[in-house]
């Protein structure tokens, strides 16, 4: 099998950071590893989910055309959380893969891009209510600068006691694990199949355990 692998990530500072890109990276790269395939080019866009003109992901269908090769992607997500866009480029014949999902049929990957549709309008839906409710309350909204100085101290100050806490949990595990050689994938698995969940109650993903590790 010859690999097309698209990675997105959704802003200038995520790039920079090069955290999301990595961990896309590493899941395309184990994919390939357990498939025998060859990564033939990779192509990096740096573009929020919501638009369907991506210069990048063009020119990656148009080389998985030329080559005949399958485009990978880490997360069916980061293709697109719009199901138009889906269906056009399953219409276009250009074959790809979700490493999260690869054995996914045409309907699954309609389904699994319909979740993803629904659930990024219902995360912005919650964000305008919370913050109606927030304002209506009398907050102030804005950045952080609004805030005193001493209240920004307290707020740092207690995020980075939490984080400390939950990662001498996590940590001697992820540590051990990468040690061994296991990849950020397979850590990442294995703390969240062993019930330890990250600090916000998610499932433990590459690029968190990255972040842990760091």
């Amino acid at each position: 099998m010859k690999i097309i692998a698209y990675v997105r990530v959704s802003t200038n500072k995520q790039a920079a950071s090069g955290l999301g890109l990595e961990a896309q990276q590493a899941a395309v790269t184990a994919f390939a590893q357990s498939n025998s395939a060859t990564i033939a080019s990779e192509f990096i866009e740096v573009e929020t989910g919501k638009r369907a003109d991506r210069p990048e992901l063009a020119r990656a269908i148009a080389a998985c055309r030329r080559q005949r090769a399958t485009l990978v992607i880490a997360k069916l997500d980061r293709l697109a959380r719009n199901v138009a866009f889906v269906a056009n480029l399953m219409e276009a014949r250009v074959p790809f893969v979700a490493c999260d999902n690869p054995n996914a049929t045409p309907l699954t990957v309609h389904i699994l891009s319909a979740v993803a549709e629904d659930e990024a309008k219902r995360i912005s839906q919650r964000t305008k209510d919370a913050l109606a409710r927030a304002k209506a309350r009398g907050t102030v909204l804005g950045k952080p600068a609004n805030l005193t100085e001493s209240a920004r101290r307290k707020g740092t100050v207690a995020n980075i006691q939490a984080a400390h806490r939950h990662a001498s949990l996590a940590l001697p595990l992820a540590r051990k694990l990468r040690d061994a050689g296991e990849t950020l994938v397979a850590i990442a698995n294995h703390l969240t199949d062993g019930g330890m969940l990250t600090r916000t109650g998610k499932a433990w993903s590459a690029t968190s355990v990255l972040r842990l590790l760091a």
